[in-house]
């Protein structure tokens, strides 16, 4: 796959999440708790986001950047989007931004392509689902239970193209106007589940609550971006002490590596894992909305 030690790390927290999600459904599904197919069609389109994301669906070209982890601080590809593009461009030389507010600014760009995509894959699910369902002559019990599962769908499609927007209206804004040093929240995704959290169905006191667990949220993500940069730089060290020979030094850095291997791994899995309980809560928020 030619993957960094970065992304190898996040490819095992992501298969880890899909296993345990998998075995969930397995119990629910001896159960008969799954009758209608949605919690295994959900499942097959994570996959699908995981394979295209590591560029193990065949396609070329297919990875995305890593969203926690810009390498040496600079783009490492194309954004896929001319407004984005363009909005990017403008950042860069604009002057109001640091080395840093760059590195920051790039990936929320980054993130913003990949939430397109994750949309562009659902999209694509659910153009499939609705032909088959058309070719179906004779409606049933089952049918209607099928047109449960469309409209779900849709549901999940509407909200992300609703953080989408958000999404694109904020990088136009801090693009022209650089960062508000008042702001709340620095994380991409930190920033996009507390606008969702604003637009859902939460008392004053739980919304509050809501905050203070992101800013929580937000710091173990801190803790785990710390971690990718190191394994990234003993990566490299590791790769020139194996070029020297030296058998002590180089067993010193292979337990380093495998120690900062592990601990990525295991924060990575944990703040993916938080990451999904976080949007599970603001999306049963949003869905009382409508209701």
């Amino acid at each position: 796959l030619h993957l960094s030690a970065v992304k190898l790390a996040e490819l095992h927290s992501d298969l880890k999440i899909q296993e345990k999600d998998e075995l969930s459904w397995k119990k629910l599904k001896a159960e008969g708790l799954d009758e209608d197919g949605e919690k295994e069609a959900k499942l097959r389109r994570n996959l699908n986001v995981i394979m295209t994301k590591y560029g193990m669906n065949g396609k070329k070209d297919s990875q995305l950047v890593d969203t926690n982890y810009i390498k040496d601080g600079t783009e490492s590809d194309t954004l896929d989007d001319p407004r984005l593009e363009k909005l990017w461009s403008k950042a860069k030389t604009s002057g109001k931004f640091s080395d840093e507010e760059l590195d920051k600014l790039w990936r929320e760009f980054k993130h913003h392509k990949e939430k397109i995509h994750e949309y562009n894959i659902l999209l694509e699910t659910l153009s499939r689902t609705e032909d088959i369902h058309k070719n179906v002559i004779n409606p049933s019990e089952e049918n209607l239970v099928k047109e449960e599962i469309l409209h779900n769908k849709h549901r999940e499609l509407k909200e992300k193209l609703r953080s989408i927007n958000q999404g694109f209206e904020r990088l136009r804004k801090v693009s022209h106007q650089g960062y508000d040093t008042t702001s709340e929240f620095e994380e991409p995704r930190v920033i996009d589940l507390w606008d969702m959290a604003k637009s859902a169905n939460f008392t004053e006191k739980e919304l509050e609550s809501f905050r203070e667990e992101l800013k929580h949220f937000e710091a173990k993500i801190e803790k785990h971006h710390h971690y990718q940069k190191q394994l990234e730089i003993s990566h490299q060290k590791l790769k020139h002490v194996e070029g020297t020979g030296d058998k002590e030094h180089l067993n010193r850095n292979k337990e380093k590596y495998a120690m900062l291997e592990e601990k990525t791994k295991e924060l990575g899995y944990k703040v993916k894992k938080h990451l999904q309980d976080l949007s599970s809560r603001i999306s049963q928020g949003l869905q009382h909305n409508e209701l």
